[in-house]
């Protein structure tokens, strides 16, 4: 954070309403001038504004709002501070839990002078998240709701094949048309959003060209490659290899202590579990069909290397090319054709 930021705010946010702390700085010692609570809408985020001027930010760049991410509930606030040039940083949840130490109690004014003590205490390091844009926005929104119907339809689907070996076939037939409907009605929507996913990638000039850019690494699909852009708000966060691969928990760590502990490296399990599942399908069919990868396969399994191993290493350097890709804007080169060349 640059250093003609003075005045710090944490932000607790729900559904109705959201807790706000101000804290100046004094040198390294913040004290805190007030918490006050606003509704979670456009009123509310007026008054909010008026409620800064009044304490003294009548220049809003020199201020920082730090929130969790919330999903849904701190989005409208989130493009407000930004219209009106407040600098906002949206910070994992779990990194700033565990910053506070151990805690007893809690509420949202609490949590809010939480917040804002952990902003002063990071302040350093601590940079302002921008807020994507209406269409990548969307195109979150209609992925979302992609990956709920497929559930939906997959549960459905699981449920009849159960049903079909202990059902007489009379009673099958019953159950099967009483499902067909809603079946249908899933895979209609499901196609509908998939054709306005399209759409949006197509028409947004920035979304297509890193959306064409991932698609040409191996093992990257349409479904990974739009999973991707929404992940890292079209690559404007975690755009290096090593962080990207972290947040899909495909990197191994090790597990050791003094002379007691000598784990095997290990996966962390707080990752995306979403986009690991999806890297893993996209993994499988580079070990069938990719040369380069499937030779890669076979000499890490002759090697000795346990299957689940050698697939996440293909998991890992598939993350690692896609942000080269992006980071360079050049299409990826397999290594057969840069050596023909």
């Amino acid at each position: 954070m640059k250093t003609k930021q003075h005045f710090l705010i944490g932000s607790d946010i729900s559904k109705k309403w959201f807790d706000a702390t101000l804290l100046v700085m004094n040198g390294r010692h913040p004290s805190v001038i007030e918490t006050k609570r606003f509704d979670n809408t456009k009123k509310g985020f007026i008054c909010f504004l008026k409620w800064l001027i009044k304490n003294g930010v009548t220049d809003l760049g020199q201020a920082l709002l730090v929130m969790e991410n919330t999903g849904l509930y701190n989005r409208l606030l989130w493009v407000f501070c930004q219209q009106h040039g407040l600098p906002v940083h949206v910070g994992n949840a779990a990194e700033i839990k565990w910053s506070f130490g151990l805690t007893r109690g809690k509420n949202d004014a609490v949590d809010s002078r939480r917040l804002a003590e952990y902003a002063a205490k990071n302040a350093w390091k601590l940079k302002p998240t921008p807020a994507p844009s209406p269409e990548l926005w969307q195109l979150k929104d209609l992925v979302t709701a992609r990956t709920k119907m497929l559930r939906q339809k997959t549960a459905l689907s699981v449920h009849l094949g159960e049903l079909r070996g202990v059902n007489s076939p009379e009673v099958q037939q019953i159950m099967e048309a009483g499902h067909r409907a809603a079946l249908e009605g899933l895979k209609a929507s499901i196609k509908a959003v998939e054709a306005e996913i399209k759409r949006i990638i197509r028409q947004d000039e920035a979304l297509w060209e890193n959306y064409k850019l991932v698609k040409t690494v191996p093992g990257v699909g349409h479904v990974i490659a739009v999973y991707l852009i929404c992940c890292t708000n079209n690559f404007t966060r975690l755009i290096s290899g090593k962080q990207l691969a972290c947040y899909a928990g495909v990197v191994p760590f090790e597990h050791s202590s003094g002379s007691s502990v000598r784990g095997r490296s290990r996966v962390s399990h707080m990752a995306n579990k979403e986009l690991k599942r999806l890297l893993h399908l996209g993994a499988l069919s580079v070990r069938t069909h990719n040369p380069e990868f499937r030779g890669y396969y076979e000499r890490k399994k002759a090697e000795g290397k346990h299957s689940m191993c050698v697939l996440n290493a293909i998991r890992n350097k598939i993350v690692l090319r896609v942000a080269a890709v992006i980071k360079a804007q050049q299409p990826y080169v397999s290594r057969e054709v840069k050596m023909a060349a």
